[in-house]
């Protein structure tokens, strides 16, 4: 997806707003990449059942035992793509489910060996991404922290947007 400025949108700073428009497409194309590369791990270490998306699902949950609502509460996952996911991973034996005990609608997961296993492939990849990036002169504790930074406040930003509309 490229993002382009509407013709009926007055500019507000046309050298910002393109380089906003080029920001915006760069975090969708490195999400992808990410994913991409993922798959390219798990088809060099030959799990081939799962993909790359579930593959996240399972590194974020990690040891936790966690709802679907919970996973999106953080900003991992949107609704129907969590459910669907969940419900595979259990029945391929990446998880456990079990129903809260208070509330019987809500299902909590966890992982199971199967699952943690993937985990500590994602968690490996990783960790030589980080030192490969630092290894390299990539990037240094400055410029990840600086990167981190400044996509926590658009972050913040565009939660914003979202429950106070301006």
């Amino acid at each position: 997806m490229s993002f382009h400025s509407p013709r009926n949108t007055p500019p507000v700073n046309d050298g910002f707003i393109s380089g906003y428009l080029d920001a915006l497409s760069l975090v969708e194309r490195l999400h992808r990449l990410l994913l991409d590369v993922i798959k390219d791990e798990f088809e060099r270490v030959g799990v081939l059942e799962i993909n790359a998306v579930q593959a996240l699902l399972l590194f974020n949950i990690g040891d936790n035992e966690v709802t679907a609502g919970e996973l999106k509460t953080r900003g991992y996952y949107q609704g129907s793509n969590v459910s669907y996911n969940l419900k595979k991973l259990v029945e391929m034996g990446y998880m456990h489910h079990q129903r809260c005990e208070v509330d019987r609608r809500s299902v909590r997961v966890r992982l199971t060996e199967k699952g943690r296993h993937i985990r500590d492939v994602v968690a490996g990849l990783f960790a030589r991404h980080a030192e490969g990036l630092k290894g390299r002169g990539v990037l240094g504790p400055d410029g990840i922290d600086q990167i981190t930074a400044s996509l926590r406040r658009v972050e913040r930003y565009w939660a914003d947007q979202i429950r106070y509309i301006y």
